[in-house]
């Protein structure tokens, strides 16, 4: 996701919404077109580590969680609910699909 310039940026939730929708969009159709050479092609990352490109999504994926759950943790401070991100939370109890039972 490229990031914008001061005067691209997002200045509401709403812009913030769409402009990580579309970007996230146009990411996962890049992804969707790599060979899997270039998947399995090993990647410098400033000299700490060089991995195969595939290796970088799993940890962009896990990374992205991580944060996520950093952001989650703000909400009750706050006075806000935690949601229901990863399954239940004691705002939002997980709730088990019902599912018909083939007799």
């Amino acid at each position: 996701m490229e990031t914008p310039d001061e005067e691209h940026k997002p200045k509401t939730v709403a812009e913030l919404v769409t402009w990580y929708g579309e970007n996230m969009a146009r990411g996962m159709e890049r992804i969707r077109s790599l060979s899997p050479e270039q998947l399995t092609t090993n990647v410098d990352f400033f000299g700490a580590f060089n991995f195969p490109a595939a290796f970088y999504l799993g940890f962009l994926n896990n990374h992205s969680i991580h944060h996520r759950g950093q952001l989650a943790t703000y909400l009750r401070p706050m006075g806000a609910k935690c949601p229901s991100i990863y399954g239940g939370s004691f705002d939002e109890p997980w709730q088990p699909v019902e599912t018909s039972s083939a007799a």
